[in-house]
């Protein structure tokens, strides 16, 4: 994968946004939160996201992966290559930083960009998007209150 298709490909999510930060970082977010980073200039890591913790033990083990610096604590790795990992793992993988991160947003904000992103949008999703999928948690059953009668 080369920097234009990794580019395309983080853009395609929802709600997703690209800038350029700390000099030379091309940075993708959701809702101003990062998911990847990639670096315009030559550098050591060419790739930054955010993985699952079982992910990020397995991954940190594979030649050419390492912790991210600054942000291993919160399980980012690191690629040395954009081609370290084959395409097709690269995809899920950035699809699953992408998620981990959508699904840290409050079920508030998630639910005002889902619809401000309706309004803006009349024309059918596009083709080859990625989906993402969120897994709904179970909601807690909420006792009665019993009513005073006053």
């Amino acid at each position: 994968m080369d920097i234009e298709s990794l580019r395309e490909y983080c853009l395609s999510f929802p709600h997703a946004t690209e800038n350029v930060q700390w000099g030379y970082d091309l940075c993708f977010k959701v809702d101003g939160k990062l998911f990847a980073v990639a670096p315009l200039e030559v550098a050591p890591l060419r790739l930054s996201f955010k993985c699952s913790p079982e992910n990020f033990v397995e991954l940190c083990e594979r030649e050419g992966v390492r912790p991210a610096p600054y942000m291993a604590r919160a399980q980012w790795v690191a690629l040395e290559q954009l081609n370290t990992l084959p395409d097709w793992e690269l995809r899920e993988l950035l699809a699953e930083s992408y998620r981990l991160v959508w699904e840290r947003i409050t079920k508030k904000r998630r639910t005002e960009l889902e619809q401000s992103g309706a309004k803006a949008s009349n024309s059918p999703a596009r083709s080859g998007s990625p989906s993402i999928e969120t897994k709904a948690k179970p909601k807690k059953a909420r006792a009665a209150k019993p009513r005073s009668r006053g």
